[in-house]
């Protein structure tokens, strides 16, 4: 049995994450939702997952080309996971146990490090914390969290797919 070919993958992974970027931006300014730090930070990841993969099934790469694209976009996926765990987690901290709201994230990159500015946004701030919009009673940050794990299930089948037909031989990708 053969999966799809790379570039239909690519395709796909790129369709799922500009819906995510869509819904995401619907959110934000048609239900008028403001993303908190984590949240920003989520959907920077979602949206250089989907320009890579987006460049990736446009270009059409071979075998060593894939390997590149499908580790640049798990990376992203990765680091959206964390990012999504920490608010989950985040969101089960009672509100007195976390700092009150700091200035705006362009304001941080401008007048911190990049490493002070990301320690704290993983800190958390109350904005953080609240649930404002659930479907399905998950909140927006573990729809996130299934979209970057999802991500990284069909990652790991082409990664390993690809494996498999290196080892054997198979000349599809």
């Amino acid at each position: 049995m053969s999966l799809a070919p790379s570039r239909s993958l690519f395709l796909l992974a790129f369709l799922a994450g500009a819906l995510t970027l869509g819904a995401s931006f619907y959110l934000e300014y048609a239900a008028l939702l403001r993303p908190c730090f984590l949240c920003q930070v989520q959907r920077i990841l979602v949206a250089a997952f989907t320009l890579i993969n987006l460049v990736a099934a446009i270009h059409g790469p071979k075998r060593s080309g894939i390997y590149l694209y499908w580790a640049s976009s798990m990376g992203c996926a990765v680091l959206g996971a964390i990012t999504a765990v920490r608010q989950v987690l985040l969101q089960n901290t009672p509100p007195e146990q976390l700092p009150a709201c700091w200035p705006g994230l362009q304001s941080m990159i401008e007048n911190l490090s990049l490493r002070e500015a990301l320690a704290l946004i993983f800190k958390g701030t109350v904005d953080c914390v609240e649930i404002n919009w659930t479907l399905f009673d998950l909140s927006i940050p573990e729809w996130s969290l299934l979209f970057f794990v999802a991500m990284l299930i069909l990652g790991v089948a082409q990664f390993s797919r690809l494996l498999l037909s290196q080892r054997f031989g198979l000349a599809r990708h």
